[in-house]
């Protein structure tokens, strides 16, 4: 008698278990890292190292440190001491309660827990801060157009003329990094992101103002669009929370609701006049003999609004816009510190999209030509203004 059996089913191997949501975002944060930001990151980690070894060398010629020239100068010097001592409390004139707190906490934290010490701490924060930025700058740039206007952004960034600054002990790379995510945030309607890096960033510096404008209008335009969403709503009352949340406090330490404004003005000469004093301070640079710092800003002061006007016409999304505009009009408007205006703008990253989408579109090689030269100006007013100029860049 045959005996028919039936043929055993083949083996399969059982299906792995599909990944959680939150897997699958770490996934895609990591791969946009390694696979996309990363080349952005490097190159513009490059420009930087060679402005950074410019300035070595021509420092070590004039027996002068690095971490000195990067640490301990001008503002440097001011957030140092912050770190070490906390404020002063508003007592001089030229108080340094004018610092904004979350940079010299964050370092203070870094300090804290390894063996940096202050100044130390400090520039690695800046440092880190200016890495993120640049992925950020790329993530933008490739989000508006493409990686090749990412990578082209986060290098002009790394060789603008003052862009030593984002390697010193300041805030720029700090506030640039929350500002530029912050951007990103608000375009891709991340709201909850996009308030608490505007509160972090109103912490930072008092420019916040400019993303503290773009949040909460940006929200108050998906609240009209969208009643039923809560997201924009708590975005709407964390974007002002930081920067507001300081004055208060300054205003209390002191004595006066307007203690921070007042500090700025009678201590460190800086308050709003329209820009009558930019006006006259630029037509005097350009009238007689002046010290080259001065010819740069006011070059770049001139550029900005050229490239402001050149964004207006390639129909920028109206989120930078606004920043830029807000940027320009608070660096312009001020009076005092005509020094460092063009250091002001070294935030106003949108209006590089201009130039970064010009560059994209050339030759690789006359590309690759032009941020070469760029980088060597940058390498070497960097030194100009820590070796040569005295007043802070």
């Amino acid at each position: 008698m045959t005996v028919l059996r039936t043929p055993a089913p083949p083996l399969v191997a059982p299906e792995p278990p599909s990944p959680s949501k939150g897997a699958r975002r770490g996934e895609r944060w990591r791969n946009r890292l390694t696979r996309s930001a990363l080349p952005a990151v490097a190159a513009y980690l490059a420009v930087r190292m060679v402005g950074v070894g410019v300035l070595g060398i021509w420092g070590a010629s004039e027996s002068r440190g690095l971490v000195e020239l990067l640490g301990t100068l001008h503002d440097s010097a001011w957030y140092v001491r912050i770190i070490e001592n906390g404020y002063d409390g508003g007592e001089p004139a030229q108080s340094d309660m004018v610092f904004f707190p979350l940079y010299p906490v964050l370092a203070r934290a870094l300090s804290g827990v390894t063996t940096l010490g202050s100044v130390g701490a400090a520039l690695v924060l800046a440092w880190v801060a200016g890495l993120v930025a640049a992925w950020g700058l790329y993530t933008l740039g490739s989000h508006l157009h493409d990686r090749r206007t990412g990578i082209v952004l986060a290098v002009l960034w790394g060789v603008l003329p003052h862009a030593v600054v984002e390697s010193m002990a300041y805030t720029e790379s700090l506030f640039t990094a929350l500002a530029v995510w912050g951007l990103y945030t608000v375009l891709t309607g991340r709201w909850l992101s996009a308030g608490w890096l505007c509160l972090l960033a109103g912490l930072t510096r008092p420019t916040a103002t400019a993303l503290i404008a773009v949040v909460c209008l940006a929200a108050l335009v998906a609240v009209v669009r969208r009643p039923a969403g809560w997201r924009p709503w708590v975005a709407l009352f964390l974007a002002p929370a930081g920067w507001l949340g300081y004055l208060a406090w300054v205003g209390y330490q002191v004595g006066r609701p307007d203690a921070w404004f007042r500090i700025e003005e009678h201590g460190w000469n800086t308050s709003w006049d329209g820009g009558g004093y930019t006006l006259s301070f630029a037509l005097d640079v350009l009238g007689e003999p002046s010290a080259l710092d001065f010819y740069v800003v006011t070059l770049i002061l001139v550029v900005a609004v050229a490239l402001f006007a050149h964004s207006l016409l390639q129909r920028q999304p109206w989120p930078l816009l606004l920043y830029s505009g807000v940027l320009l009009l608070t660096t312009l408007g001020g009076s005092g510190m005509y020094n460092a205006k063009a250091r002001f703008l070294l935030v106003a990253v949108p209006l590089l999209l201009p130039v970064a989408i010009a560059l994209a579109r050339t030759r690789t090689a006359a590309a690759v030509v032009t941020l070469t030269v760029l980088t060597a100006i940058s390498a070497y007013f960097g030194g100009y203004l820590l070796l040569v100029w005295e007043w802070s860049p």
